[in-house]
């Protein structure tokens, strides 16, 4: 950036001719591009403007018009401010007709009681402006490979902002055209008052170009989108004028932006990245205050405060799904609550890990009944996607602080309902029954040490010979010691499938046709089925 009329009074080579500001002391922020010496009333038209003159008046004009004419004409073709050296012309102050019509323009001057070389004071000012141009050079090239770097690794919009906002130490938010916000950091500020009545004020703002500076709001602004196709904006709050690395800086992040969204062809949306950043958040107890994750999220167009919250998790039937595959699964679900009319984020959650699953952080008004609710939401997620993922539902809490709960209870229920078979458009821990307890009791060495002594002479024999005796018991028990029912789904002959359970009841020492022994079995292999698949 270059130097200001207040930097250039700084420096030794000015300071040794005792400089006294006599007119525009209120415009030595004034930028100066370059010095010029000139010893001629008429160099006014030799200037382009942001110099900074030096004279000794020598040849300047007694007559106070003309002095406000050479004034005047300084002034209007944007010099930065005169330095008039006394003694040789002017001795003691200067000429009063100069002053005012100084005033008047708005020009600064600066006189110097002592003799001063010229060319020291040129050379300092001049060596202070290329090592300024020199240092934005350097800093550019740094930014280039800051951003270049985060565009190899695929760097998600969070951590692009963040690095903009540590670079510019100013608060950073990327929004989408609904003003919505996808990523946002305050450095270092309140993210609640950052992103208080987001939307309404960025609503006011609009930029004439694709980058500019809104001077009533203090934002630096640039339109995020390539190939025609805008999607965004990315803001820097800065409050003051912009320097022209901050317009680089905001620039060429918009373009890493820009070339991580066209590159990731399958990656989620921002929308659904943004969602699952303020629940995983909420979850983790990343905020500080509630009141963040409140403001966070209502910027996103999700009120939280005063509402009636509820933790839901959508999940694949079976297996670890694909990441496209869940980013598909993640859409289908924000559909189909903005079709239910749900106001609610939706994101990927612990995504890249086995656990991955989909939660939604549903904000329901304090009248509104949550399960006609939560059954709409089901049935049109059923719809979109179909029969192969579960929706489990939490408890209703009434705060951010008991989110979580809500959350861990959605988790426990859909990793059971995975399980089953059951055709409920959701599932809640009561709906679980025996087998929701015994999931919850999985760890518990007391139920373990039930199950091996149930089960561990069927198991040894299986393991032994290869065969499929457990199996045919939990046929056998899950079709209500229906044998042809039980035989047919073991797709066994009668005969076959009667010898090998008598073949069960001598390895187990047990009689299949007592109420009790059976029930005790079928309890062995809900908590074994329960223990396994968490080992897995």
């Amino acid at each position: 950036m270059l130097p200001t009329l207040a930097d250039v009074l700084q420096l030794d080579a000015v300071r040794r001719g005792q400089p006294r500001v006599v007119a525009g002391a209120d415009r030595l922020d004034a930028r100066v591009r370059w010095v010029h010496s000139a010893e001629v009333p008429d160099v006014a038209h030799l200037l382009r403007g942001g110099e900074l003159v030096l004279t000794t008046g020598i040849a300047l004009p007694d007559e106070p018009s003309r002095l406000k004419s050479y004034i005047k004409e300084l002034a209007q073709v944007g010099v930065s401010g005169l330095v008039v050296e006394l003694g040789r012309r002017y001795t003691g102050e200067l000429p009063a007709a100069l002053i005012a019509a100084a005033e008047e323009h708005g020009l600064p001057v600066i006189a110097l009681a002592r003799e001063t070389v010229f060319i020291d004071i040129t050379e300092s000012v001049h060596a202070r402006i290329l090592e300024e141009q020199m240092g934005e050079l350097r800093a550019s090239e740094e930014l280039h490979e800051t951003f270049t770097q985060l565009s190899i690794e695929g760097a998600p919009p969070g951590e692009v902002i963040r690095h903009v906002a540590a670079i510019a130490a100013r608060p950073v938010v990327l929004e989408n055209m609904a003003h919505q916000v996808l990523a946002a950091d305050a450095a270092g500020t309140n993210p609640a008052g950052l992103l208080s009545t987001w939307e309404t004020r960025s609503r006011a703002v609009r930029p004439e170009g694709r980058t500019d500076f809104d001077e009533t709001s203090g934002w630096l602004v640039t339109t995020v989108g390539a190939r025609g196709e805008d999607w965004g904006r990315l803001i820097i709050v800065s409050g003051t004028q912009p320097s022209p690395r901050d317009v680089v800086l905001v620039e060429r992040a918009a373009t890493t932006l820009a070339l991580g969204r066209l590159l990731d062809q399958h990656a989620e949306s921002l929308e659904r990245q943004a969602h699952g950043t303020i629940i995983s958040g909420i979850l983790a107890h990343a905020y500080s205050d509630p009141q963040e994750a409140a403001a966070r999220a209502r910027a996103l167009g999700v009120p939280l405060s005063g509402r009636r919250l509820l933790g839901v998790v959508v999940r694949h039937r079976s297996g670890v799904p694909l990441p496209e595959q869940l980013n598909e699964l993640a859409e289908a679900a924000s559909a189909a609550c903005k079709d239910a009319s749900l106001t609610a984020l939706v994101g990927v959650l612990d995504e890249g890990t086995s656990h991955a699953r989909i939660g939604i952080l549903a904000s329901l008004p304090s009248r509104a009944g949550a399960e006609a609710c939560m059954t709409d939401v089901a049935k049109r997620l059923r719809k979109i996607y179909g029969d192969d993922c579960v929706m489990a539902v939490g408890s209703v809490v009434e705060s951010i602080r008991d989110v979580r709960r809500s959350f861990l209870e959605a988790e426990q229920v859909a990793d059971v309902a995975s399980r089953g078979t059951g055709d409920r458009p959701y599932y809640r821990l009561p709906d679980l029954r025996l087998r929701g307890l015994l999931h919850l009791l999985r760890d518990d060495a007391r139920l373990q040490t039930f199950v091996e002594r149930e089960l561990s002479p069927l198991l040894e024999y299986d393991a032994q010979r290869g065969s499929d005796l457990t199996r045919i018991l939990t046929l056998f028990l899950d079709t209500g010691r229906n044998k042809a029912v039980a035989a047919q789904r073991a797709h066994l002959s009668r005969p076959a499938f009667y010898e090998r359970l008598r073949r069960i009841e001598r390895v187990l020492d047990t009689d299949l046709d007592d109420i009790e022994s059976c029930a005790s079995l079928h309890v062995a292999l809900l908590a074994l089925d329960s223990v396994r698949r968490e080992n897995r």
